[in-house]
């Protein structure tokens, strides 16, 4: 189903109507403002998430001496 352009301008017009233009402002605003914060969250978590294969591949590699102990019996 596609819109003309002039059915476009008649859905904006009543939007504009229904709502006010200070009203969809603060609408646009807000909602530019949470998707800023979602790329933010999003960025800051990438960033502050360590790299798992790397901790792993350089646990791989290490050695640990112990000496193994026996119970005493009871």
């Amino acid at each position: 189903m596609h819109f003309s352009p002039l059915q476009l301008i008649l859905i904006l017009v009543i939007v504009v109507l229904l709502f006010g233009t200070k009203k969809l402002r603060n609408m646009g605003g807000d909602l530019g403002e949470a998707f800023k914060n979602f790329k933010k969250a999003v960025k800051d978590e990438d960033e502050a998430a360590p790299p798992k294969i790397d901790q792993q591949a350089s646990q791989a590699g290490r050695v640990i001496d112990s000496e193994a102990k026996e119970k005493d019996k009871v």
